[in-house]
């Protein structure tokens, strides 16, 4: 199993959101990250033949994106905003959406919604009406609908946001047990969630990836360019305008700080071991200088 994309291309009038991406997702969870605006949102609802490519191609196990009807029994899909029929239960949800992905088999749905339940904590909300559900609640059945037909690629846009520590950490374990001889893509912002989940990033801006890979080569993007200082508040204030700051910690009247800097960027900075957010943040910021 694997999603492939050569030149793949998407414009809306005069403005590029994909321009030419060629990259090879395989098995696994594989991370998407990306500034607002870079395009993950387009290159998301494209897999999900949502939208049709300017030019280019993809398949997703072989299969071309423009046979739709074949493609789409072959995806997940969870996007960042969703929703579901208020007034149903949740158990009513998730029925009424296998039936629609094709599961007919009453007793198979049963059996699979049971486990999906479990898997995703909501055993005990079966009879909860969708509009009665929280938040995080809401985004745990939007995961179990995503997984119900067991999809060969799951899409997944910002899936841990309204989670807490607790649920996070049990849906980077339901990720990592579905991915087997699948491929899960993970669009996040959150850094635990790639650096626990997933075994390549890929970093995409401006329409085009500038980096695919695993997390410990993104750190390296970043070595020599990550520094360390202590700095009192006048020069916390002065460091915030006219570097790129990753971290800030206050230590009492002073601040711990680290800055991303092709060189040295003050007098007593040391230079500290790169991280994966920092080989992002490097790759996103425009012109390659960081000073």
């Amino acid at each position: 199993m694997e999603v492939t994309l050569q030149q793949l291309t998407k414009q809306f009038g005069s403005k590029t959101a994909l321009n030419g991406v060629t990259l090879k997702w395989e098995e696994g969870v594989q991370g998407l990250l990306g500034p607002n605006g870079a395009g993950k949102t387009t290159l998301m609802r494209l897999l999900a033949t949502l939208l049709s490519p300017t030019s280019g191609s993809a398949t997703i196990d072989g299969v071309p994106l423009k046979e739709k009807h074949a493609i789409r029994e072959l995806i997940g899909y969870l996007p960042q905003e969703f929703s579901f029929y208020p007034g149903m239960t949740v158990v009513e949800a998730l029925d009424y959406l296998a039936i629609l992905s094709g599961l007919d088999a009453a007793a198979r749905r049963k059996k699979k919604i049971n486990e999906l339940l479990e898997a995703v904590n909501l055993e005990n909300h079966r009879k909860t009406k969708v509009k009665a559900l929280s938040g995080g609640m809401k985004r745990r059945l939007g995961i179990a609908q995503a997984m119900i037909h067991e999809p060969k690629l799951l899409i997944v846009d910002e899936p841990t946001a309204g989670l807490d520590p607790e649920e996070r950490l049990r849906f980077r374990q339901l990720l990592a047990g579905f991915s087997a001889n699948r491929v899960v893509l993970l669009s996040t912002h959150v850094a635990e969630d790639i650096e626990s989940s997933c075994r390549e990033v890929t970093v995409l801006t401006k329409g085009s990836v500038p980096f695919q890979g695993s997390v410990a080569q993104l750190a390296e993007q970043a070595r020599g360019k990550v520094w360390a200082a202590e700095m009192d508040s006048s020069e916390w204030h002065m460091a915030n305008q006219s570097f790129n700051i990753v971290s800030a910690v206050a230590k009492g009247s002073r601040m711990s700080v680290r800055l991303l800097s092709d060189s040295p960027p003050l007098p007593g900075a040391e230079a500290a071991e790169p991280t994966m957010e920092d080989g992002y943040l490097c790759l996103v910021k425009a012109g390659g200088s960081l000073q």
